[in-house]
Formats: structure tokens, C-alpha cells, sequence
């Protein structure tokens, strides 16, 4: 019997990764790091990054699409979301527009950054990225209903002075997100599933790999157990390095929103990821579900626990977007629609969407 076979998996890194991560995390929490730490914590955050990845993709194997995209995205989020909530009940006044700054960062990084490298990773490997325009459209047409309403309407509303809801409004704001996430989730995953399944093309997608034999449902629960691990990892280790990072953007006397685009950018690493490894296996309807999934779940799932946590923070909720961000936004949207309706991209679409990250990225740290 070979070493490889007689392998333990309890030792494989898939598995030690997560949990020395974790430990890193519980080790790290609260504390003031010094420089060795910061990289020892750092490393862990990208071991946890990749191990994300791998679990995600078993999990998504076994159960196959669009099931594998809705778990990566709804756990990121929830776990993102839990983090949102703890840090404003901890900053006060000081993290009024944290909410904001980080479901905007989370839109733009999905629908620029995340469709941007699929798109060029697929047209790179076939000349054409092919994709369901049905099932991208209904997508984006939810993320810019969701971002309209919870990020726009807030800085034109007058019941309260600044870009602010009244609470009747943010009542009705959350409910009309979690509403449109739970349609969009039945849409996605029963009614009309077969608009979000990867297209087949004469490269064949996934090749083998499509029809090797999906892991046992005991490898999947490991693995989907790992995958929760891993992510309050990420999120959590992102933390625990966020003080170094605020010192380094004050130092460098960037904004403070920079802070905020730096922790959504680790905290959206495993998607990242994962959507590229897709798009390089031909399966780019699969990185278009994580990324437009994983912007719907972010506002879904965000504005309806921030709703429910302002009964007890204190303190304002900025929710509404300045001119230059409304401006980012409209574009996206523009875009990434005449992008998704032929079903079709070539290496153009996806730079376009690379230029358009880059843009919010330049501006938010010259504003």
C-alpha cells in the first residue's frame, strides 16, 4: 500500500489549515498584535482562503448547481453580516456608514471585480466566455433593485435630514430585501434552476471532472463543516489584522472608507477564488452565480439584520450613497447588463469590468 493510501486525513492541510486559523483567530481576538503576529495571523487568513475554496467545491459537487454557489455565498455573508453587526455595536458614531461602506464594496467587487476575471479567464480559454443570459439577468436585475433601494432612496428621502431612513422606511426596506432574496433563492434553486446551470459548449466544460463520482454524503458534511470553520477564519482573522491596516491607511493618509474596501476584498477572497477556478473549467455560468449571488445575499441579508439591529444601537445609519458612488453604481449596472443579454463575452467585457473596480478603487482612496 503506497504513503499517499495510507494518509491520514485528519492531517491533510484542508483540515489542519481551518483549525490553525481558527486557533490563530481566538489567540488574536481583542488583542493588540505586534508585527510578527500580524504575519503569522496574515498567513493563517490565506491558508483559510484557499481551504475555503476546496470545501466549497466539494460541498458543491455533491450537490451540484446552483446549490454549490448559494452555500459559499449565503455562509460568507452570514458570517459577514454577524461582523458588521458586532463592529457597529463596539464603534458608536464612528461607524454610522460601516453598513453602507461595506455592502457598496461588496457590489462592486462582485459585479466588477469577480465577473471581470471570469469573464477574462473564460474568454482567454476559449476565445468566448458562454453563459445563461436568463438566469444572469434575473440576478442582476436583483442586485440593482436591492442596492436602489437600501443604498440610493436613503440619500433623497426627506423624513430625516442626511442620507438616512426613518424607521418605517428602513422597516419597509428590509422587508422588501429579505423578500426578494428568499424569490430570488426559490427561483434559483427550484422554479427555474435550469437558467443557472452551467452551458455546455463543444470544449466539453469541466471534462472529467463533471462526471467523476461526487463524494460520499459524510465527506460532504466534513467538508461543509469545514467550510463554516475556515470562513469565521477569514472574517475573523480580517479583523484581527483590520488595527495594522487602520494604522497603515492613517499613516498613509488615505480615507478611512479604505479600511473598509481592504476587509471586504479579504472577506470576499474565497468567492473570488472560487469563481475563477470555474470560469477556468468552462463553467462560467457557475463564477456568475457567486458573484451576483453573493452581492443579492450581501444586501438581502445585511439591511434586514442591520434593521433589526438598530433597535438597540445607538447612534446614526448612513445608508446613502455620495454623488461618485451613485455614478459607479449607474455605470455597473449599465454595463453588466449589456454584457449579460447576449449570453456571450469576449476579453473586452471583462476588462471593461476590471476598469470599472479599478475606478471605485481609485477613488476611494482619492476621492
Amino acid at each position: 500500500m503506497s504513503t499517499t493510501a495510507r494518509k491520514s486525513p485528519l492531517t491533510d492541510w484542508t483540515v489542519v489549515v481551518p483549525v490553525v486559523a481558527l486557533v490563530a483567530l481566538v489567540l488574536s481576538w481583542g488583542r493588540d498584535l505586534p508585527g510578527f503576529a500580524v504575519a503569522l495571523v496574515a498567513l493563517c487568513l490565506a491558508g483559510a482562503v484557499l481551504a475555503a475554496v476546496h470545501h466549497a467545491e466539494v460541498v458543491a459537487h455533491r450537490v451540484g448547481e446552483p446549490f454549490g454557489s448559494l452555500v459559499l455565498a449565503v455562509a460568507v455573508t452570514v458570517i459577514e453580516v454577524a461582523l458588521i453587526v458586532t463592529l457597529m455595536a463596539d464603534g458608536g458614531d464612528k461607524t454610522a456608514s460601516l453598513a453602507r461602506d461595506t455592502v457598496f464594496a461588496a457590489v462592486m467587487i462582485t459585479c466588477n471585480g469577480i465577473v471581470g476575471l471570469s469573464l477574462l479567464v473564460g474568454a482567454l480559454r476559449n476565445r468566448v466566455a458562454v453563459f445563461n443570459p436568463e438566469g444572469s439577468g434575473a440576478a442582476l436585475a436583483t442586485v440593482a433593485t436591492l442596492a436602489t433601494l437600501s443604498l440610493v432612496l436613503p440619500t433623497f428621502t426627506t423624513s430625516k435630514p442626511g442620507p438616512e431612513f426613518s424607521t418605517a422606511q428602513l422597516t419597509f426596506a428590509a422587508v422588501a430585501s429579505l423578500a426578494l432574496y428568499g424569490l430570488f433563492v426559490a427561483v434559483q434553486t427550484v422554479r427555474h434552476r435550469s437558467y443557472f446551470l452551467p452551458v455546455d459548449t463543444e470544449q466539453g466544460p469541466g471534462g472529467g471532472e463533471d462526471h467523476a463520482e461526487p463524494p460520499t454524503a459524510r465527506a460532504a458534511l466534513i467538508s461543509l463543516g469545514l467550510l463554516l470553520i475556515a470562513l469565521v477564519a477569514v472574517v475573523g482573522d480580517a479583523k484581527a489584522v483590520s488595527p495594522t491596516i487602520e494604522r497603515a491607511v492613517a499613516a498613509a493618509g488615505l480615507p478611512q472608507a479604505v479600511v473598509g474596501v481592504i476587509i471586504a476584498l479579504l472577506v470576499l477572497a474565497p468567492e473570488t477564488l472560487a469563481a475563477v477556478r470555474a470560469a477556468r473549467r468552462d463553467r462560467v455560468q457557475t463564477s456568475l452565480n457567486l458573484a451576483y449571488g453573493s452581492a443579492i445575499a450581501s444586501i438581502g441579508l445585511t439591511i434586514p439584520a442591520i434593521a433589526l439591529a438598530s433597535i438597540w444601537l445607538s447612534g446614526p445609519l448612513l445608508l446613502g450613497l455620495g454623488p461618485i458612488h451613485m455614478v459607479l453604481l449607474t455605470l455597473t449596472v449599465m454595463v453588466s447588463a449589456l454584457t449579460i443579454v447576449p449570453g456571450r463575452a469576449t476579453l473586452l467585457q471583462g476588462g471593461v469590468h476590471i476598469v470599472l473596480l479599478a475606478a471605485y478603487l481609485f477613488l476611494a482612496v482619492s476621492p
